[in-house]
């Protein structure tokens, strides 16, 4: 009887699958079902949106169980359409559940507190919206908690995985400055002159719902690279805000800010929702180098910098990072050494931040809380 000859190519193909078959016998459906669960809880949050975007893109490795928001039942419809998945009418159902490994806390942020607490409770991994907390006291405590609980935590200070600002960060440390003598940042937009808190994101001009205005509001982020920057305690601060347009009563839009390190370098921090333009989003001052970013592009000088005469935009940049969602994804689903933003780091950010309302309110310098037991930065 005469054999059958096998095409090679068929050869080739069958010994790839069993290959495969070897390594990692499940079923295709079995290796799905293996993707992490999460749920949205809260959907309040202005980045909610772009969030949801981000949660359909990564389908294939991470699934969204089901949305939760107590205040914004409609928004929590829409979202969960958007998704494909139902809406839990009790938050307890996402604590108890045991296939929902994570959750994305979009809530209003007086909200956080109770929703992280019992996150951290359920052994959930955590990405909470910023700003943490709505100041010292309950962010710490949320700080304390998920570190007890040895969960992971992420929050959104996105603009830490730009590439110029990786690059300073390696040049800070690395000493290109000499000694800093004077750190600047600036973070504004005109929402308030365009009317973006009329409606759907209202209460973010509410500071008994937001912990904050304008100020804190943008504030915060220019606020996480001064301090991620620098590594180094605030000894005092102050500043001042202004209601500026007064579209939205009771909430600042606008402020300036000082802050003093504790090795003597000067801080200031503008914030708001009054300006057309924001230029110059960060400068950097030292004994032996400079730096600023104006019109998005980075300026450097250094002595120690090949170079770097700061005459011309400085191009010698690393990979950016991935944006804070998609790097808290990627440590649920086992990915290794992912960078991220600490409880720690956070819960200070919310303690600088309230002392410098303080002291807008009071018109003197004040101290910024510390955690207990921990030296913040």
């Amino acid at each position: 009887m005469q054999k059958m000859r096998v095409p090679a190519a068929s050869v080739a193909l069958a010994a790839s699958v069993m290959l495969w078959l070897m390594t990692d016998p499940r079923p295709i459906q079995a290796q799905e079902s293996q993707a992490p669960q999460v749920a949205l809880v809260g959907c309040a949050h202005i980045h909610t949106p772009h969030f949801i975007d981000t949660l359909k893109r990564r389908a294939g490795d991470v699934r969204v169980k089901c949305v939760w928001d107590i205040n914004n039942p409609e928004l929590a419809r829409q979202d969960a359409a958007k998704l494909g998945v139902p809406v839990v009418d009790d938050v307890e159902k996402i604590w108890a559940d045991p296939e929902i490994k994570a959750v994305i806390i979009c809530s209003e942020t007086d909200r956080h507190g109770p929703l992280v607490l019992a996150a951290a409770r359920a052994r959930k991994n955590v990405y909470a919206e910023k700003p943490l907390g709505m100041g010292a006291k309950d962010a710490y405590e949320m700080a304390g908690a998920l570190d007890n609980a040895g969960v992971l935590f992420q929050t959104g200070y996105f603009m830490r995985g730009d590439p110029k600002l990786l690059f300073l960060k390696q040049a800070v440390e690395n000493g290109a400055f000499g000694k800093i003598t004077r750190i600047r940042g600036s973070n504004c937009h005109e929402g308030a002159l365009r009317g973006w808190f009329d409606h759907e994101w209202q209460w973010m001009a509410d500071p008994k719902q937001a912990g904050v205005g304008a100020y804190g509001d943008l504030g915060t982020h220019s606020l996480d690279l001064i301090l991620w920057l620098m590594n180094d305690p605030v000894a005092r601060t102050t500043a001042t805000t202004s209601m500026g347009t007064a579209r939205y009563p009771g909430c600042d839009e606008l402020g300036e800010g000082v802050l003093v390190f504790s090795n003597g370098t000067i801080g200031t921090l503008a914030a708001g929702w009054d300006d057309v333009a924001n230029p110059v989003s960060l400068e950097i001052c030292g004994t032996e180098g400079h730096a600023v970013i104006m019109n998005e592009q980075l300026y450097f000088k250094s002595r120690h910098v090949p170079g770097a005469d700061g005459k011309q935009p400085w191009t010698q940049l690393p990979q950016a990072l991935s944006e804070p969602l998609d790097r808290f994804l990627d440590a649920i689903t086992g990915k290794k050494e992912v960078p991220m933003v600490s409880a720690d780091e956070a819960a200070y950010r919310c303690a600088v931040m309230e002392a410098l309302y303080q002291g807008a309110r009071e018109r003197k310098w004040t101290n910024p809380q510390q955690r207990e037991g921990h030296a913040s930065r």
